[in-house]
């Protein structure tokens, strides 16, 4: 094992190995760590999907745009197929009271530059057949995408190891050693590297990181369960959200407020198809730690949603369940840069459900930081200081 680096990442899902990617293009000598195996937490246990439309106006929606011209060369860049398809996206609304919020997320986003347009259900039928006759319209955007989230954490890791990263897995991060609040190395249960630099990638394991430099993280795990279909003929024609899931994303306490089981759960559509034709059928937003196991509640109020929505899909059987961690921020956006008091420390994570249509911008603006200390674009607002001092003890580093 590498005794030293210029960097070290902790993490080897998508943030992790796009961060040590784009870094070692800079020419830095980058070590990544992953405890598990690559993509082994939230990026293998998420759906496919890359979209644009779900995204607040603002700095979240702008993020995703430049991600999503990143993605239009990545897999050549990478020399690797990463199953990236641009097929365009809707999100269905179900009533008046929705409409009237999708217009003017709608507005919002076209004031920032997205291509979403509004469309009634007979124009979203001639694009997705199948839907229920009593929705009354849609959103659609044609730039939201597929990729497949393991292959982009194998090229993001094989096109860095090609450029001198050394990427440890099965080696968990014990330790950060710091002197005088300046990070000096990195403990693992495979030695000690010494490092200036950690960037913590973690994802939903990213306060425990924190905690070791004394730091007290806002991010904390939000279960999604998915369920996967058999492989049929192509049915879903473009990523398929609900206006609803729009509103569990967003407005957490909107969601433990309710009456309805279905609300409490966070339960809204998220449809994709992959490949090889299987269905990839969502979601919940769960606050339950980190229990990562899946529910029959959840499973059937997640079918009896899609159904009701895309009836379609009534016929089509049902294969296996899975559910993963999404790391959640109160504001849902990323901690992006170094933490105050403790140089050398970088944030990379709090992500949501957004890592994988963030990943690349996530990476290149982190490598900007780091090695050019500014960026492409202004990113002050996601700054891990906007929640105030996280240094919980001073005597810590």
């Amino acid at each position: 094992m590498k005794k030293n680096a210029d960097a070290v990442v902790a993490g080897g899902g998508v943030i992790g190995t796009s961060i040590a990617y784009y870094l070692s293009k800079k020419g830095m000598e980058i070590i990544l760590l992953e405890k598990d195996d690559l993509a082994s937490g939230s990026s293998g246990a998420c759906d496919i999907d890359i979209i644009l439309q779900s995204k607040n106006p603002g700095i979240h929606l702008q993020l995703a745009m430049e991600s999503a011209k990143m993605y239009k060369t990545l897999a050549d860049e990478l020399d690797f197929d990463i199953e990236y398809k641009a097929t365009g996206g809707m999100i269905l609304i179900e009533n008046e009271d929705q409409l009237k919020v999708m217009k003017d997320f709608v507005r919002r986003q076209k004031e920032i530059g997205l291509e979403v347009k509004l469309l009634s259900l007979k124009e979203a039928s001639k694009i997705q057949p199948g839907l229920s006759p009593h929705l009354v319209g849609a959103t659609y955007s044609l730039l939201d995408a597929h990729v497949n989230p393991m292959r982009l954490c194998f090229a993001f890791s094989r096109a860095a190891k090609r450029l001198g990263a050394k990427v440890y897995l099965g080696t968990s991060v014990l330790d950060i050693r710091a002197e005088n609040s300046k990070v000096k190395s990195v403990i693992t249960n495979r030695g000690e590297i010494k490092t200036n630099i950690i960037i913590n990638a973690a994802g939903v394991y990213a306060p425990f990181i924190g905690e070791m430099v004394g730091l007290s993280l806002p991010i904390k795990p939000r279960r999604g369960q998915i369920i996967v279909t058999e492989s049929v003929p192509k049915l879903v024609m473009a990523d398929v959200l609900c206006a609803k899931y729009i509103a569990a994303k967003y407005n957490p306490n909107i969601l433990k407020e309710s009456d309805n089981p279905e609300t409490r759960l966070g339960v809204g559509l998220s449809l994709s198809q992959t490949r090889d034709g299987q269905i990839l059928i969502g979601s919940t937003r769960e606050f339950v730690g980190y229990n990562k196991n899946t529910t029959h509640e959840a499973l059937h109020a997640i079918v009896n949603n899609a159904v009701r929505l895309v009836p379609a899909l009534r016929n089509i059987h049902a294969i296996r369940s899975f559910a993963g961690l999404r790391p959640y921020t109160p504001d849902g956006l990323p901690l992006l840069g170094p933490v105050e008091n403790v140089q050398g420390f970088i944030m990379a994570a709090g992500h949501e459900g957004d890592g994988i249509a963030l990943s690349p911008v996530t990476g290149k603006i982190i490598s900007d930081l780091i090695t050019e200390g500014k960026t492409f674009m202004d990113v002050s607002e996601l700054s891990p200081s906007r929640f105030g001092p996280l240094l919980g003890n001073e005597n810590a580093v």
